[in-house]
């Protein structure tokens, strides 16, 4: 899809997008209704009408929705404006039908409600008001303007002004009603929805966060008998094997590595923070990305930092473990997916302090950037026996857990693609009011 595509497609944070399917399914019924009405009043009922002249609305109606389903496909979801467009288009074809067919004195004037309601039902209350408007202004025109109605030939069917102006009285009364009252109505249900929505989300994460806690304790607890049981057998391999060969190079490794594992579960142990009377409790931002980016400098990617945009002194962060592990972590994974380069760019202001973490590789899987922070979404092989058997492997928990936990310092954050070429992006941006008072809380305690 385009970009300007997907602006006329945009959606508002606090709207529900319509469907283009749907407005299109709901135009084909218009479309087939209107063809069955006026064939058959010309030809069931004998009633001479413009024939030729309505069926041509009725095909520009049809090719219509041809053009939006070849344009942007039936699953698009329209953006306000755009939808407010399509249903004024509706009003337009329905008032030419009407003023060809003898304006409001056709009963089918009534349908010029229809495209009212669907605005009040699906659309944020200013577009809503605009259709509004419009269809009381179509109203208003074919009362005015309009071709007399098909009825018997020799015979005219005459009806009087003020029978007219009560119908455009009762068809301006409904505008308004199904406008107001349909358009409160649908708005109390969504924000009812949107408000269980975010109840039911917001026990979800607590759940989540207070059950990391205790997965974290006892995978530690759980893998520190057979983590010491690999660090001896590899102690005492070291003892057998030639210093300086290949073998000894391996089993050091081995061993650094049980070091540094047996370190992280020590860290797990203890997620809830930092003792409170530990002068390096506190660090700055600057020596905190330091200090979790130095572990991963040694593996052949060049890690680069930059602050842009800086009002004011380095801000200060509680040292817990819980910061230090998310962005650890995501530093990790942007080491191991960059080509050459990862770029840790800080700025901060008065109000909120941002730190956007850029590597130079392929870039997050389109697939899977809007679900990107669920458990088990990975898109690492798994398979040791496979085509990539020599790139590693994961079970998607990484993302998750660093991002729940920098969620509990009261980071947000969003994942994106810097550029269509691909080098996954990660903006974590912390209120400064947040970070102040988790300072505040430390000293306190």
């Amino acid at each position: 899809m385009s970009t300007e595509t997907a602006s006329r497609l945009e959606m508002t944070p606090d709207w529900r997008p319509l469907r283009l399917q749907s407005l299109v399914l709901l135009r084909w019924l218009a479309i087939a209704g209107q063809t069955v009405g006026v064939f058959f009043v010309h030809f069931g009922l004998g009633f001479p009408l413009p024939l030729l002249e309505c069926m041509t609305l009725i095909a520009l109606s049809a090719l219509l929705n041809i053009f939006l389903v070849w344009r942007y496909g039936s699953r698009a979801n329209l953006s306000p404006r755009f939808a407010a467009v399509l249903l004024a288009c509706d009003l337009t074809q329905l008032g030419g039908l009407l003023a060809l067919t003898g304006g409001l004195q056709n009963p089918f004037s009534l349908l010029l409600l229809a495209p009212v309601s669907v605005s009040a039902t699906t659309l944020p209350q200013l577009e809503t008001l605009i259709i509004a408007l419009f269809a009381a202004v179509i109203a208003s025109i074919v009362a005015m303007v309009h071709m007399p109605l098909p009825w018997v030939p020799g015979h005219e069917l005459a009806f009087d002004r003020i029978f007219v102006i009560g119908i455009w009285v009762a068809i301006v009364c409904g505008i308004a009603f199904i406008s107001a009252y349909t358009s409160k109505v649908a708005n109390d249900s969504r924000l009812i929805a949107d408000a269980l929505a975010a109840t039911e989300l917001a026990l979800s994460r607590r759940e989540q966060l207070s059950a990391l806690d205790g997965m974290a304790a006892a995978a530690a607890h759980e893998l520190g008998t057979p983590l010491s049981t690999i660090a001896l057998a590899a102690k005492e391999m070291r003892a057998d094997v030639d210093e300086g060969s290949q073998l000894a190079e391996d089993v050091e490794l081995i061993i650094a590595q049980a070091a540094r594992c047996r370190a992280i579960l020590a860290k797990l142990r203890n997620l809830g923070g930092t003792d409170p009377t530990d002068p390096f409790a506190e660090a700055s931002l600057s020596d905190v990305l330091d200090e979790v980016a130095r572990h991963h400098e040694g593996r052949g990617k060049v890690i680069l930092f930059d602050s842009q945009g800086v009002a004011g002194p380095d801000p200060i962060f509680p040292r817990s473990v819980g910061l230090l592990y998310g962005l650890g972590n995501l530093i990790e994974n942007a080491t191991d997916f960059a080509v050459q380069t990862v770029r840790i760019e800080t700025s901060w202001d008065e109000s909120r302090i941002v730190v956007l973490i850029t590597d130079d590789g392929p870039g997050f899987a389109p697939e899977l950037i809007t679900r990107l922070g669920e458990p088990y979404l990975t898109s690492r092989p798994r398979d040791p026996q496979g085509a990539d058997a020599d790139q590693p492997g994961g079970l998607g928990l990484g993302i998750f857990i660093a991002k729940t936990l920098l969620e509990r310092t009261g980071a947000k954050l969003t994942f994106s693609n810097e550029n269509a070429d691909g080098h996954a992006q990660v903006r974590i941006v912390w209120s400064r009011d947040t970070v102040v008072k988790q300072s505040a809380t430390r000293v306190l305690t």
